[in-house]
């Protein structure tokens, strides 16, 4: 089904250029990025902007009135031959009748920006509002878009009678071969803006810098991306804007080291400590101290996990675990005291050194795992 673009806009069908052009500017100006930031907004602009496109160009106001759309007839694929729709095609390129494709549209959508935002590791854990500044190509605030100083409607090229582009006849081998290019007194828009804006040149647009606030949720992982909807680059004359991905960097943190949602820590625990078993407290990125038990006879590279207290779950429930990983010191430097100490303590073990023998410690991983299995 065709689309209703004077419901669009909220105009008669019998409406003049005029009205059309009015109720244009009412719906942009609510709609527009700079003033309505929603997504919602954004893409009312694209739409209203749309109908305004299609209702000022002649031809294709006169499909929609004879109750088609212009925009699908203009999407729609091209038959074969690289898209050409028939053989008329190809012997009317080349004996004659070049196929016009139209004049461009002055109201293009405008392109994606892309902005990189640092965070500590805190900012991520709790979530922020991070204040940034972007460059890109904003509505025109004298010709509110429409590239004329007055405001006025541009008038149909002269010199290639509003078609976007000159047909040229060329002899080859073939016969006569026509071709086509864009016109050059109007870029291939087929309308001319008699008086040029002096802030944007007839673009529509002009660069600025502009400070914005982005919302980065806690959870949020190093380079992911933030879509802000209708913030990138306003569009040529006056189209809606591009969006405006914020793409996250995570500074390197002093203690914990990220892996998914898991934070992961090294604790240099004393021999003694390891042998006996103790507790010690890790500050956590809430700002709070958590508490780790450390088990008697803990091992070299051990693991403690303690649940739920890591990097929360993006946009989820629950939160990820601080792993402390067991770095077991032996002490180098002994002094009497301490050497009599463990020498009593050598005495009263009686340990000795052994070499592994990896053939039984891989038969007894076997076995060990057969038991499990068997359960």
């Amino acid at each position: 089904m065709a689309r209703d673009y004077y419901g669009i806009l909220g105009v008669e069908k019998s409406a003049t250029d005029t009205e059309i052009k009015k109720a244009y500017r009412r719906l942009a100006r609510k709609y527009h990025p700079d003033v309505n930031d929603t997504a919602e907004a954004a893409e009312k602009f694209r739409e209203v902007t749309l109908a305004y496109e299609v209702l000022t160009t002649p031809e294709k106001r006169r499909i929609v009135d004879l109750g088609g759309d212009p925009m699908e007839q203009s999407a729609s694929p091209g038959g074969g031959f690289g898209g050409f729709s028939g053989f008329e095609d190809i012997f009317g390129a080349f004996f004659g009748g070049a196929q016009s494709r139209g004049p461009r549209s002055r109201v293009q959508p405008g392109d994606d920006a892309l902005l990189r935002a640092a965070i500590t590791l805190e900012e991520a854990f709790s979530g922020v509002k991070k204040n940034i500044t972007v460059d890109t190509a904003v509505l025109c605030d004298r010709c509110e878009g429409t590239g004329s100083e007055s405001k006025a409607r541009p008038h149909t090229c002269g010199h290639c009678h509003g078609t976007g582009e000159i047909q040229e006849v060329q002899r080859s081998f073939l016969g006569n071969v026509m071709t086509s290019r864009p016109c050059p007194a109007c870029q291939g828009f087929g309308e001319i803006i008699d008086d040029p804006c002096t802030k944007c040149h007839g673009d529509g647009r002009v660069k600025a810098r502009r400070d914005l606030v982005v919302n980065v949720p806690a959870g949020i992982s190093d380079g992911m991306r933030i879509r802000m909807a209708g913030q990138g680059e306003v569009g040529h004359g006056g189209g809606p804007a591009g969006d405006l991905y914020v793409e996250i960097t995570t500074m390197p943190h002093p203690v914990f080291t990220r892996e998914g949602d898991n934070l992961h820590v090294t604790v240099r625990v004393p021999m003694v400590d390891a042998a006996l078993g103790t507790e010690f407290e890790v500050p956590s990125l809430s700002g709070e101290q958590v508490k780790f038990q450390v088990a008697p006879g803990t091992q070299p590279g051990e693991r403690v996990h303690l649940q739920g207290a890591g990097m929360p779950h993006l946009r989820a429930e629950g939160a990820g675990d601080i792993v402390a990983h067991m770095d077991v010191i032996i002490p180098k430097d002994l002094d009497s005291q301490s050497k009599e100490h463990l020498q009593k303590l050598r005495a009263h073990r009686q340990e000795k050194v052994r070499i592994q023998d990896m053939q039984k410690e891989e038969e007894s991983l076997f076995s060990r795992l057969r038991s499990r299995f068997r359960r």
